[in-house]
């Protein structure tokens, strides 16, 4: 691949376009088990109403696996909320009823959050009483099949010239309880530095949704917990101090 198409790119995948095609080519130390998984999961919330790119076929280029999906032509909302800072009320509220939208489909195959979540909590280094703690809490939560994107924020929402938004980047959906996407979006606008938008987000969701705010709120140490395994350093402190905010009883 040309890296005059390079659209975006991490240390274990890159991202380029080719027409009208995106190729999201993985690093050849990659999971290949974890790329299928990636794009069955796609496909299956593709059987929804969801705007979200199609996947065209899996391909192996360069010698490395590769999604190859339709490429959408347009601006990420987090783009759009940087440039027209005025609008930002109007693109939250945007941004509020997509996920809803998500959050009201069900898709019966996909993996269940809760399994995802205390597998997650296993792994982690935090103490033993401390891990116990989030596996009970996790445990007792209303065990619900919303499907959940696992990494909704306005970077994976794109906004075509006719004002059609689509949602990419599908990785990480399953199904389960919406307050606990709701907790993980919540946590992504504090991660990235945007405190205040994320308190006006959770507000306005919980509005919306006619949601408790403190229920959202105890799946906060959950989702801090299971995000950590695969967290950068740079994230780190910022987790645990979620964390330390459990409750013992």
């Amino acid at each position: 691949m040309k890296k005059d198409n390079l659209v975006f790119e991490r240390s274990d995948k890159h991202i380029y376009r080719d027409g009208e095609k995106l190729i999201k080519v993985f690093d050849k130390n990659y999971s290949k088990a974890n790329i299928l998984n990636e794009a069955l999961n796609h496909a299956r919330v593709e059987e929804t109403d969801v705007n979200i790119p199609n996947i065209r076929s899996i391909e192996v280029v360069d010698g490395k696996w590769a999604i190859i999906l339709d490429y959408i032509e347009g601006t990420t909302l987090q783009a759009l909320m940087d440039e027209h800072p005025e609008k930002e009320d109007e693109y939250l509220e945007l941004f509020v009823n997509l996920q809803l939208s998500v959050l009201s489909k069900k898709v019966p195959m996909l993996n269940k959050l809760k399994d995802k979540m205390q597998s997650k909590i296993s792994q982690t280094d935090l103490d033993a009483t401390t891990r116990y703690e989030l596996h009970t809490r996790l445990d007792s939560m209303p065990k619900h099949v919303n499907l959940c994107h696992g990494d909704f924020n306005p970077t994976n929402i794109i906004i075509t010239k006719d004002g059609t938004p689509f949602i990419i980047d599908w990785a990480h959906a399953t199904q389960g309880n919406s307050s606990a996407d709701v907790a993980r979006s919540y946590l992504l606008f504090y991660l990235a530095g945007k405190r205040e938008l994320g308190d006006k987000y959770l507000k306005l969701y919980c509005k919306k949704s006619d949601t408790a705010i403190q229920y959202v709120q105890r799946w906060i140490p959950i989702v801090a917990a299971s995000r950590l395994v695969k967290a950068p350093e740079s994230e780190k402190e910022f987790l645990y101090s979620w964390i330390d905010v459990v409750d013992y009883e």
